[in-house]
């Protein structure tokens, strides 16, 4: 499975439910058996890689933003400001 395949998995995801969370998308990995696609974290906690952040952000950059707080990404709405992470 490559960085691509995960990204459009992640779209996909979000068009049926409107947002889509990171623990998500990990278990996905897990399942699949695609675990370099995932890295530790400070925290200990497996989170997505670098190559697969950066592919989904390469088809999403104008239209979904990441809420911190919560771990998860959804479309972007006109209320949030400029830029990836939103409130909420």
């Amino acid at each position: 499975m490559k960085a691509s395949d995960v990204s459009a998995w992640m779209i996909a995801a979000l068009e049926k439910e409107g947002c889509i969370y990171q623990d998500d998308v990990v278990d996905y990995l897990v399942k699949s058996g695609a675990e370099e696609l995932l890295k530790e974290n400070a925290d200990g906690n497996q989170v997505l890689a670098k190559p697969v952040l950066s592919a989904f952000l390469k088809y999403t950059a104008e239209t979904v933003v990441w809420v911190k707080p919560d771990r998860y990404w959804r479309w972007r709405v006109p209320e949030d400001e400029p830029g990836r992470e939103a409130r909420g």
